[in-house]
């Protein structure tokens, strides 16, 4: 707690997700690393937040019962909770000039509802799931080299191009213009192509997950 490391010496940075109980705890503490954090953005430094940890990094969080979450500011965006929750396999159509158009997949599990800004660009466009809020069709939030997703899945095995970027980013952070060589993405590319066809088999479904029935 409260300890702030000089974040723009990092080329990488994750942030997870939690619980609303544990968000609190991190909602002080992430406080005093706001300044650190916004200036390593700024810098070019390469963040993967995800679920939790994304809704940290807009203006604030509001859960459902509870008292609103102040958050980092770095994604002009805020998430406020909702009554039922998206839990169900996702994909999105995703743009970048390394990449071209590619399919993100994973799997969401929120109840936050979120909402960007005009400063904030969404990470992609829905093609199934949920996405940011359940409306407006799009899912994530990007500034300069910072990621925000709600796709768990888990969202770095399943997606190796995805990976290969964040990658490539950070190395060119810290080193200028870097070129990956080819690694055998055979096994990663299957697992993304299962998650995609389960994605679109589920497509409209508010939870993927049949509730087991309360037995006395």
């Amino acid at each position: 707690m409260k300890q702030t490391p000089d974040f723009t010496k990092y080329d990488l940075i994750l942030i997870h997700g939690a619980a609303d109980r544990e968000m609190e705890i991190a909602s002080r503490d992430i406080q005093h690393k706001a300044p650190s954090l916004l200036e390593a953005a700024e810098s070019g430094s390469v963040f993967l937040s995800v679920c939790a940890g994304y809704q940290l990094l807009g203006h604030y969080y509001k859960p459902f019962d509870g008292p609103e979450l102040k958050g980092v500011g770095l994604f002009d965006m805020y998430t406020e909770g909702g009554s039922t929750r998206f839990m169900t396999h996702m994909a999105l159509e995703c743009t970048f000039e390394e990449t071209g158009t590619k399919v993100l997949v994973g799997y969401e599990n929120h109840s936050g509802r979120t909402y960007l800004g005009p400063k904030s660009q969404p990470l992609g466009k829905v093609l199934a799931g949920w996405g940011n809020n359940g409306k407006d069709g799009v899912e994530g939030a990007m500034y300069k080299n910072a990621f925000g997703t709600y796709t768990h899945g888990p969202v770095l095995p399943k997606n190796p191009w995805f990976t290969d970027l964040l990658i490539q980013r950070a190395l060119e952070h810290r080193y200028g213009k870097v070129k990956l060589l080819p690694l055998d993405d055979s096994t990663e590319n299957a697992a993304h192509d299962a998650a995609q066809k389960l994605a679109m088999e589920f497509k409209g479904t508010m939870s993927a997950i049949e509730a087991t029935p309360w037995k006395r």
